[in-house]
Formats: C-alpha cells, structure tokens, sequence
C-alpha cells in the first residue's frame, strides 16, 4: 500500500473536513464525484491500480493520503471480482465513489437499543450499485452507517473513500448477521501492513442474490 501525506487539494480536504457532518458530507461527496473523473488522478492512481486488481486475490487499500493532523484519510480501494468487506461501520463520516467498475453496496439498520454487550440485530435497508457514472454513497458514523461493500461482478473496480476524523479510539465496529455479534475493530488498517504487502483483511464477497 503506498502511503504520503500530499494529495491534490490537501487544503480542501482538511477544510472540508474540519466541517461539521452535515455539512461535511454533501462536500465530500462532491468532491469524489468530480475526482474520479479527473483525468490526472485516473491515469496516475485508478489505472495502475485496476491493473493489480485484476491479478489480486482479495480486496485491498492500495493508495492512501492521510492528513497529517488526522482530520483526514484519503484511499483507493481495489476490488477483484468476488471480493467484499464484512458489515462494518466507523466511528468517523465517510463518503465514496466508484471510479472504474461497479460495486454493490448493502446497508444496514440496527434494531436493538444497544444496551446488551457484543450484540446487534441488523435489518438489511437497501442495496444499490455503483458505477462512476453514479455519483457517491455517504455513510454517518457508528450506527448510522452500517453497511458492507464489495464486488460481485466479473470485472474488477477500483474505489475511492474519503473518511473525517475520527470520534472514537476505535476505527468502528464489525458485525455477525448470523450470530448477532458485534465487536470493536481497534487497528488501523494501515497498521502492521508492510509496504507492498497490499491485503487489508481480505474476505471472500457475495454474489448478487437472484
């Protein structure tokens, strides 16, 4: 995974993310709706990127700019075809659009009140595809925005997300549809992973039901 502290807009970004949520996320979603279409950052970052993907096993980060301040983390997400994450949440505000491919998305609402240690009961809301013609998806932070993204399709897709700062010590939470169990996700994804060691928690996606 490659790693710097300078993207194009570096000031914008920061900026953008000192906002608060709701006014932050309308800004963010405009800002990866018009950067996946940029032709610098295509040739320079999704291309070769979508290249990989095509060899890669499992989904990954494999650019990331982070602020050095923490307000912001900038990634590129390469998805093989049959790749997903877990349902997952973060406890900052998050915004992404597709810039090569498609991805489907599936979001969750949480049912129970929270009240009870390592559980959650969660109700699928809506699935949707995205492509870059699509615009972008935003999710809030915690239990509002739940949801499991990945690719079902026979191509691979290359994604850009762009997370705010962070409002807990954790990264978010992980879910278990099938034993309603919740747990913290304490590590950065960035963490740990070695330079060129491009898996992050790699996880096998669903395909489309019928």
């Amino acid at each position: 995974m490659t790693m710097t502290t300078f993207v194009p807009g570096t000031e914008k970004l920061r900026s953008l993310c000192s906002l608060p949520t709701g006014q932050a996320l309308p800004r963010a979603a405009a800002f990866l709706t018009d950067l996946v279409h940029d032709r610098s950052f295509l040739n320079s970052h999704i291309l070769p990127v979508l290249e990989e993907a095509r060899r890669a096993e499992g989904w990954y980060v494999a650019r990331r700019w982070d602020g050095t301040d923490g307000s912001y983390s900038l990634q590129v997400f390469a998805w093989p075809p049959g790749t997903g994450t877990r349902v997952h949440d973060h406890s900052s505000w998050g915004a992404y659009a597709c810039a090569s491919g498609a991805v489907l998305e599936e979001r969750y609402e949480r049912l129970d009140d929270g009240s009870i240690a390592e559980h959650a009961r969660l109700e699928e809301a809506w699935r949707l595809s995205w492509s870059p013609e699509d615009g972008a998806s935003t999710v809030l932070p915690g239990d509002g925005g739940i949801h499991r993204v990945g690719n079902p399709y026979g191509e691979a897709a290359v994604s850009v997300h762009l997370y705010g700062p962070r409002l807990e010590e954790v990264d978010g939470r992980d879910y278990d549809l099938s034993r309603e169990y919740v747990c913290d996700r304490q590590e950065d994804p960035a963490d740990g992973i070695p330079e060129n060691a491009v898996h992050e928690r790699p996880v096998r996606g669903r395909h489309r039901e019928s």
